[in-house]
């Protein structure tokens, strides 16, 4: 008796969506492709570095792959080589080689908490490092919050030994 009821109303049901849907006056098409679906192209990440304009300190915008550290100071090092029209740089003549951070990286089961950490920068180059360059190098690391201290290792070749600073803080901007 269920089953012939639930047969019953399931047929009713029908005929009145049925009816009013021809009621409304569209009938009913198949799949009609109007356009092209939406893409979203997302560009890379825009972040900044520190490049200098009028020998001072200027927070600049960077196309970079990441919103890495080493992605950064690949961006700053990539910039002594380019045209920078009123914006300079006091890092021409060296080149970035590699970075190393102090924290393991986080095991798998290990609860992920805001950490901070020594990076050390390694550069390559035949000049002297000044102090502009020093604070660009600097300035840009510690945008990452993780980034508590900047140590920089310069690698000058067979002719001098390795420069090494550690304690580096990014200057105050006016």
């Amino acid at each position: 008796m269920r089953r012939a009821r639930a047969r019953a109303l399931k047929r009713t049901f029908t005929a009145a969506a049925l009816l009013v849907t021809a009621a409304c006056g569209i009938s009913p098409t198949g799949v009609v492709n109007r356009a092209a679906a939406p893409v979203v192209d997302i560009p890379p990440p825009s972040k900044t570095i520190y490049l200098l304009k009028d020998g001072e300190l200027s927070l600049e915008p960077a196309d970079v792959q990441s919103d890495s550290v080493g992605s950064l100071l690949t961006a700053l090092f990539a910039a002594s080589t380019k045209p920078l029209g009123e914006l300079d740089t006091a890092l021409r003549g060296f080149t970035f080689e590699r970075i190393e951070d102090s924290l393991n990286p986080v095991l798998r089961d290990e609860v992920k908490l805001p950490r901070t950490s020594t990076l050390t920068i390694y550069i390559k180059g035949e000049g002297t490092l000044s102090k502009p360059g020093k604070a660009q190098i600097v300035c840009t690391a510690l945008q990452d919050a993780a980034v508590e201290e900047v140590r920089i290792v310069v690698r000058y070749g067979d002719r001098r030994p390795d420069l090494r600073e550690s304690g580096l803080q990014c200057p105050k901007l006016r």
